[in-house]
C-alpha cells in the first residue's frame, strides 16, 4: 500500500517541511557567509572601506542563503548583487539551482540566469585586462579575455540551472506518479467497497428469487392439499368413496409438488437456472417496506414490486418486446380496455374465441362436477415440462377438482412466437391468483380470461365474493403473492393492476408483451 500525502508530509520548522530541510539549508547559510565574509576582507583592502563592515556585509549577503525555498528570486538577486564585490560565488550556484528546480515561470529563470551570466562575464573579463596590465610577462592574444569571460560565465551558470531543471521536472514526475498512486488506492478502495455492495445486492436478489420460485412451486398445490385435506374431513364417514377420491387428489397433489421441487432444487444446484433478462436493477421507491402481497379477495390494491427481477419466467431468452417501456407506459389503459370487453362477455356479449371454447358448458361441467365431488381426469392431470399457457386446462381443472367453480375462457391461440418466458409468466400469474381464491374467498365462483392479442397475452382472473356458509380455508398468507406477480409481468415490461371489485370480490389483471414474429 503506498503512503498518502498526508503520511508523507511532516511539518518542520517554519517554511520548511521536513526538519532535515532545515537542517540543510541552515548548513549551506554558514558555509555562504564564511565565504562572503573571507572574499568580504580582499575587498575592503581594495575599496578602503573598514573590514568589519566589510566582513559583516559579506555573512549578512551569504547568510541569505537559508531562505532559498521561500523566496528564491530574492536569494539570486542578492548573489548578482554581490557579484561587483567579487563575492558570493557559492551563493549564486545554490540560488541558481534552487531557483532552476522550483515552480518559478521560466521566464523569470532565463532572465535572472542571464543577468547573473552577464555580471559574471563582465567581472571576468574586468579582472583579466588588469593582470594583463600589471604582469608584463603575461600578454595573450586578443581573444584570449573573450574566450576566458565566456567559459568562466557559462561554467558558472549554466550547470546548476540544468541540474535545477533536471531536478525539478524529476521531482514533480515523482509527486505526479505519487498522486496517481494515491488516486488508484482510493479507487480501488472505492471500486472494493461497491463490489462489495453489488455482492450483497446480488445475495438479496438470489434470495428474493429462490424464495419467489419456492412460493410459487410449493404455495398453490399445498393450498389445493389443505382443501382437499378439510373436504376429507368433512366426508370421511359420511361419504368413504368421495372420502378416497379426495386422499388420491391430495396424494397427486404432493407427488406433484415434491416432483416440482425436485426439479428446482436440481436446476438451482447445477447452475443451470434461468436469469431474468433484466430491464432495470430494481424499483427501490416501491421496496421501501414490507408489504402484504396475498391480500384478501375483497381488500386493497396490491403494493409495488421490491424489484423487477428473478423471476425464473423472464430467463433470458431475448425474446421481451423491445419496446417493453412504451407498452408499460400504455399498460394501465390496456388494462382498462381489456377489463371493459371482459365485462360486456360477462353481460351477454361473448366473442368468437370464448364461443369456441364453450364458457357456459365448461362451467356447468366444472359446477357439476365440483358438487359429484369426482376430480377431473382430463384437466386436472399433471403435466410435464415447464408451465405454459397450453397448461392452463390442467392448472384450472385441479381448482375445479377442489370444489372451486371456475370459468376458463380463451380468446386467440398463441402463435409460435409467443416465447416461453411469456407462457411461464402467464401460468404463473394465473396460478397465484387461484392460490389466493381459494385462501381467501373459498367457495366463490370464479372466471379466468386470456386474450391472445398480436404480441401481447392479457390475462383477468376475477372472483366472486366468499359463498355464504363456505368454511375458511386456514391458509397462512405469506404476504408475497402479489409482489410476486407484479414483479414477473414487469420485468417483461408489462403492466399489473389488482384491486377489489364493485361486487366485493377481487380482480388481478395483466398484459405481458412480446417482441413479435
Amino acid at each position: 500500500m503506498t503512503e498518502t500525502g498526508e503520511n508523507r508530509t511532516r511539518g518542520g520548522p517554519w517554511w520548511w517541511e521536513k526538519p532535515r530541510s532545515a537542517v540543510l539549508d541552515i548548513a549551506l547559510a554558514a558555509a555562504s557567509a564564511a565565504e562572503c565574509a573571507l572574499q568580504g576582507q580582499g575587498f575592503a583592502e581594495e575599496t578602503g572601506i573598514p573590514g568589519a563592515l566589510a566582513v559583516l556585509l559579506g555573512a549578512v549577503a551569504g547568510a541569505t542563503l537559508v531562505l532559498r525555498r521561500r523566496w528564491p528570486i530574492a536569494v539570486v538577486l542578492v548573489a548578482i548583487a554581490v557579484i561587483p564585490a567579487e563575492m558570493g560565488t557559492f551563493l549564486g550556484v545554490v540560488g541558481l539551482y534552487t531557483l532552476a528546480a522550483t515552480d518559478v515561470p521560466r521566464r523569470i529563470t532565463g532572465l535572472l540566469a542571464g543577468m547573473a551570466a552577464a555580471g559574471m562575464l563582465v567581472m571576468t573579463a574586468f579582472r583579466l585586462d588588469q593582470n594583463i596590465g600589471q604582469d608584463p610577462d603575461f600578454n595573450p592574444q586578443g581573444w584570449f579575455v573573450p574566450l576566458v569571460s565566456i567559459l568562466m560565465s557559462i561554467g558558472v551558470t549554466a550547470p546548476p540551472v540544468l541540474l535545477g531543471l533536471y531536478v525539478g521536472a524529476r521531482r514533480r514526475l515523482v509527486e505526479s506518479l505519487r498522486e496517481r498512486a494515491d488516486g488508484l488506492e482510493r479507487e480501488l478502495s472505492l471500486l472494493a467497497d461497491r463490489a462489495e455492495e453489488r455482492a450483497e445486492w446480488a445475495r438479496n436478489e438470489e434470495r428474493t428469487r429462490i424464495a419467489r420460485e419456492m412460493h410459487d412451486v410449493v404455495a398453490h398445490r399445498v393450498s389445493l392439499m389443505v382443501v382437499h385435506a378439510a373436504a376429507l374431513q368433512a366426508v370421511a364417514l359420511k361419504d368413504p368413496d368421495k372420502a378416497a377420491k379426495n386422499a388420491a387428489l391430495v396424494g397427486d397433489m404432493g407427488r406433484q409438488a415434491l416432483d416440482e421441487l425436485r426439479t428446482m432444487l436440481g436446476v438451482l444446484r447445477s447452475g443451470e437456472s434461468e436469469r431474468p433478462e433484466r430491464t432495470g436493477r430494481s424499483e427501490p421507491a416501491e421496496a421501501a417496506g414490507p408489504a402484504p402481497s396475498d391480500s384478501p379477495a375483497g381488500s386493497g390494491t396490491s403494493p409495488g414490486p421490491a424489484a423487477a427481477q428473478g423471476a425464473s419466467a423472464a430467463a433470458g431468452h431475448g425474446s421481451v418486446s423491445p419496446v417493453a417501456g412504451a407498452t408499460a407506459a400504455e399498460a394501465p389503459s390496456r388494462l382498462a380496455a381489456f377489463a371493459s370487453a371482459v365485462a360486456g362477455q360477462a353481460a351477454g356479449q361473448p366473442s368468437a374465441g370464448s364461443a369456441e371454447r364453450g364458457p357456459d358448458a365448461r362451467t356447468a361441467a366444472a359446477r357439476g362436477a365440483a358438487q359429484a365431488g369426482a376430480p377431473q381426469p382430463d384437466n386436472g392431470a399433471p403435466h410435464s415440462g415447464p408451465p405454459s399457457l397450453a397448461h392452463l386446462d390442467s392448472l384450472v381443472g385441479q381448482s375445479r377438482a377442489a370444489g372451486m367453480a371456475v370459468e376458463l375462457s380463451v380468446e386467440g391461440s398463441p402463435d409460435g412466437a409467443c416465447p416461453p418466458p411469456v407462457q411461464q409468466t402467464a401460468y404463473r400469474v394465473v396460478q397465484e391468483a387461484l392460490t389466493n381464491v381459494h385462501k381467501h374467498a373459498a367457495g366463490a365462483a370464479t372466471r379466468v380470461r386470456v386474450a391472445h392479442r398480436v404480441a401481447e397475452v392479457a390475462l383477468q382472473v376475477e372472483n366472486d365474493p366468499a359463498a355464504d356458509g363456505a368454511a375458511d380455508a386456514g391458509l397462512p398468507s405469506g404476504g408475497n403473492g402479489l409482489v410476486g406477480m407484479r414483479e414477473r409481468v414487469t420485468a417483461l415490461g408489462g403492466g399489473f393492476v389488482s384491486g377489489p371489485t364493485d361486487a366485493g370480490g377481487f380482480r388481478v389483471s395483466a398484459i405481458i408483451p412480446y417482441a413479435g414474429p
